[in-house]
């Protein structure tokens, strides 16, 4: 069975959009973050999933958890970081068509929260918003077969993989499948599944974005709730992926140097030597002579460079 969703003009134009991102990636000179950005991002993603599920602790304290150090806190809160941290970094071990790996990274990141961690709920629920019920989820009994048919659907190469993934997410929030973390288990999955078909996804905090935008978040699933398919997420999950790598591609594109910053650059590699301004133009290909020139005269008027003869025959050397 195939859960409900149309494709729409914007889905498809979203697709289009991270496809031509994605690209970028691709031509990027170092695709893969440095290590300092890669750990923001972690935590960025982990903090992210977890406030929407109101955990307060910030993202000084999930670095000093994922560091390893002790934070201050409530006991419940500091463990779903710890066992989100875990799931997190085991996620290259999850394979993303299993239901049985689900389960499994379920009990990881429920471990000492909830008696069922890893095991279907066995209780029909409701969604509350405010005292109203917002949505009934399928009964109990219903839930392995429901499953069941969402992970028949992502073994099916009919749907593109990342509509797979936006869907997915919306099924598994509809289903309800667990008594406690349906939320954060969701945005895991689909961040696995966007993994599963694209290697810089392990890089890009889709989670942190979400929650930035989570009045949005909840209300694409009410509106896929009302309609019975699933299609107003995808639009809205598809344009929290591509908004995410735009960010990614953004942090990694190397900044503009300040004046100061290519002045200090020349320092640490000239020394007490001297150098013209053709020498410093040889370290900043990009600049005109009149930028080396405007450059240097900062560093003379700074009082960090002696400037000796004119015009041609300058040479500069950085004062002691």
């Amino acid at each position: 069975m195939i859960p409900p969703f149309s494709i729409t003009a914007s889905i498809l134009e979203e697709i289009s959009r991270v496809e031509r991102l994605l690209g970028q990636v691709e031509g990027l000179q170092h695709p893969k973050p440095q290590p300092l950005l890669r750990k923001s991002n972690k935590v960025r993603t982990i903090q992210g999933s977890l406030a929407i599920e109101g955990n307060t602790l910030g993202l000084d304290q999930v670095t000093a958890l994922l560091e390893g150090k002790k934070v201050l806190g409530p006991k419940d809160e500091i463990q779903e970081v710890l066992n989100a941290i875990q799931v997190y970094e085991q996620i290259h071990s999850f394979k993303p068509r299993s239901l049985k790996d689900l389960l499994k990274a379920h009990r990881l990141m429920m471990k000492s929260l909830l008696p069922t961690a890893g095991k279907w709920r066995g209780s029909d629920v409701g969604i509350l918003k405010g005292t109203a019920v917002a949505h009934v989820a399928p009964p109990a009994s219903r839930v392995p077969e429901l499953m069941q048919a969402v992970f028949d659907f992502l073994k099916s190469k009919d749907t593109h993989p990342l509509i797979q993934s936006c869907v997915f997410h919306y099924e598994l929030e509809f289903i309800h499948p667990f008594a406690d973390g349906n939320g954060r288990m969701g945005r895991f999955w689909q961040s696995r599944l966007l993994l599963n078909y694209h290697p810089v996804f392990e890089f890009i905090p889709v989670e942190s974005l979400t929650k930035e935008h989570q009045d949005d978040y909840y209300r694409a699933l009410e509106t896929s709730d009302q309609s019975g398919q699933s299609t107003a997420f995808v639009e809205f999950s598809l344009s929290m992926i591509r908004q995410a790598l735009v960010d990614f591609i953004d942090a990694l594109k190397p900044k503009p140097l300040s004046a100061s910053e290519r002045l200090e650059i020349t320092r640490q590699h000239f020394g007490n030597q001297q150098f013209s301004r053709k020498d410093y133009l040889s370290h900043f290909k990009t600049i005109s002579s009149a930028t080396a020139s405007r450059d240097l005269k900062l560093g003379v008027d700074k009082d960090w460079l002696i400037k000796q003869g004119e015009r041609a025959n300058t040479l500069y050397h950085w004062r002691q």
